[in-house]
């Protein structure tokens, strides 16, 4: 068996491990992260949610119950996270519009309004009512996007078909890359005199462009245009995924794709490594810290078995919220699903409670008491999360 040694190991490809990750890069250490596949990341509308449980991110965080782990990262440390991360983002080319202090609305694909904070800039001119006028451009044979939806509860809109020569999200995303095609569309549009206030799109209109087509669309049209995030694949979380792994690897990180974890070697207060497999062989990665960032139940981070729930790499302590029939709803994405409490329960350094081990620490959805869905706590909460484990682990390490 060959073995690799490292300063930290991060296990888990979503936005708070890709956060974590590259922050500690950043800091000069040699920093590996592990994933057994696409992070969950990949099918989210790739909006910044922090806190949606109030009118603005702040407000909402000081409701939260005092077990939430939001209460373990300062206001300030949160709103540097968010900033952090829209430097990145905007470095990369996907600048994201909005800051810690406001919640705004998106528009749904089926025509509902979710609340976010941080928003793509392709979808800053989402329509905040009901009311406005918009005007909506599908595309021909596109299986996630329905504009019957969003017609059935906006009044004043109105729609119209594009046939791309393609039919698939990705299809169209990538013909969008192409200087031509996107200017035989523009022409198109053109052509339509549209009357709308506003014209709206399904998140396809490029794979790493986006930003720039929209504005260039928005120019020629003399009117705001904007994506609205269609169900899975969404671009928009893929280009999120993107952004976030091309800033860990351009501090140094290095990313063990299709590797999952089959074992863990430990010795008195240490874990001292994992042990991953790739295509049968079997391979040893050696570190003075990790941190573990899964996920949760969708991300394959935590596993409900008959009586219990377990932690699926270093099988840590899960919280688990009363006994199964208490929290067992057969609506998983009920925003009052008991068992969005489960977890890992962690201390203010954001190392697990009852761990016998002092060099994990833990963060992202993984985490207990966040309540992912009823208290809108995504990709704000794993990117806050990322940097505070990290912060707390340099520390360790020093």
């Amino acid at each position: 068996m060959s073995v690799i040694a490292y300063d930290v190991i991060v296990i888990g490809a979503g936005a708070a491990g890709l956060t974590a990750g590259a922050r500690l890069a950043s800091e000069g250490l040699r920093v590996a992260l592990v994933t057994a596949g696409e992070p969950t990341a990949c099918l989210s509308t790739g909006c910044i949610d922090v806190c949606s449980a109030g009118k603005n991110p702040p407000g909402g965080i000081a409701d939260l119950p005092e077990s939430h782990p939001y209460h373990r990262i300062s206001a300030t440390a949160l709103r540097e996270s968010l900033r952090n991360f829209q430097t990145i983002a905007a470095d990369l080319n996907m600048p994201y519009t909005g800051d810690a202090d406001r919640n705004r609305l998106v528009l749904s694909a089926i025509g509902t309004f979710k609340t976010s904070c941080l928003v793509p800039v392709t979808m800053r001119s989402s329509p905040q009512s009901a009311e406005e006028k918009v005007h909506i451009v599908t595309f021909a044979g596109l299986k996630d996007f329905y504009p019957g939806y969003i017609l059935a509860r906006l009044e004043n809109a109105a729609f119209s078909t594009y046939d791309a020569g393609v039919s698939t999200t990705m299809g169209i995303a990538a013909n969008f890359e192409d200087d031509t095609f996107l200017e035989a569309f523009i022409l198109w549009l053109e052509k339509l005199n549209i009357r709308e206030n506003k014209i709206a799109f399904p998140a396809v209109l490029g794979l790493e462009s986006a930003a720039s087509i929209v504005d260039k669309i928005e120019k020629r049209l003399e009117r705001p245009v904007f994506e609205i995030p269609t169900i899975p694949p969404s671009m928009p979380g893929r280009r999120l995924f993107n952004v976030l792994k091309d800033h860990f690897r351009r501090q140094g990180g290095i990313i063990y794709w299709g590797w999952p974890v089959i074992g863990v070697e430990k010795a008195d207060r240490q874990i001292e490594a994992v042990r991953v497999e790739s295509q049968g062989r079997p391979m040893s990665l050696n570190a003075r810290a990790f941190i573990l960032a899964t996920g949760s139940f969708v991300g394959g981070g935590l596993w409900a078995r008959r009586e219990t729930i377990v932690e699926k790499v270093f099988d840590l302590p899960v919280f688990v919220p009363g006994d199964r029939d208490d929290w067992f709803v057969q609506d998983y994405f009920s925003g009052n699903h008991g068992i969005g409490r489960a977890g890992i329960a962690v201390d203010a350094a954001f190392r697990p409670d009852g761990c016998p081990w002092d060099n994990i620490f833990t963060c992202g959805a993984i985490l207990a008491h966040v309540e992912a869905l009823k208290n809108g706590c995504g990709h704000g909460f794993a990117i806050a999360t990322g940097e505070a484990a990290a912060r707390s682990c340099l520390e360790y390490l020093r």
